[in-house]
């Protein structure tokens, strides 16, 4: 009788070891999946750029395809966002001698927040867009942020950067495409 039980007892033993090693393994896959998924959402490269018009912060309205002729760099960011923090700096000193022929267009997502508090703290000179209805960020698919589209003069998306960037990566993105 209590090798039956010792039996059973080793059984179930077994069994449970067997299913919480079945559901760790399933937690490691699924943020790979969702890497994959993320890397494959938004408008691709190589399409047209979704036109929309944005106010600024001082209620200048800005329409993307008003900027044809022009480099576009479109960053979709938040104020709550620390990769997003990191990269403003970045992003401010490319401003700073970008050529005229290219633009920076900072679609912040949290237009309830106080952006403009922010941009006077962090410093930031170039054009911040604010997107009240949700519209901009939903027609561009964004799921993380930051999120970067290179846009040439022709209103076409060169290419799209998930995550923060540094000065050089800017550079390198606007003088690989014409």
């Amino acid at each position: 009788m209590f090798k039956k039980v010792l039996s059973i007892i080793l059984l179930l033993l077994l069994v449970s070891v067997a299913i919480v090693q079945a559901m760790e393994k399933k937690k490691v896959e699924k943020p790979i999946e969702s890497q994959t998924a993320l890397a494959a959402s938004g408008i691709k490269t190589g399409k047209a750029a979704p036109d929309f018009t944005l106010k600024t912060l001082e209620g200048k309205a800005v329409q993307l395809s008003d900027l044809k002729g022009k480099k576009v760099i479109l960053n979709f960011w938040a104020t709550w966002c620390p990769p997003c923090k990191k990269e403003i700096p970045e992003i401010e000193a490319y401003a700073k001698n970008a050529p005229k022929d290219e633009m920076i267009l900072a679609v912040n997502m949290d237009p309830y927040a106080d952006v403009k508090g922010f941009s006077k703290k962090m410093g930031i000179t170039f054009p911040i867009l604010l997107d009240t209805d949700n519209e901009v960020n939903t027609s561009y698919k964004i799921v993380s942020i930051p999120t970067t589209y290179f846009i040439d003069k022709k209103g076409i998306v060169r290419n799209k950067i998930m995550g923060a960037m540094t000065k050089e990566d800017l550079k390198q993105n606007m003088n690989s495409h014409p």
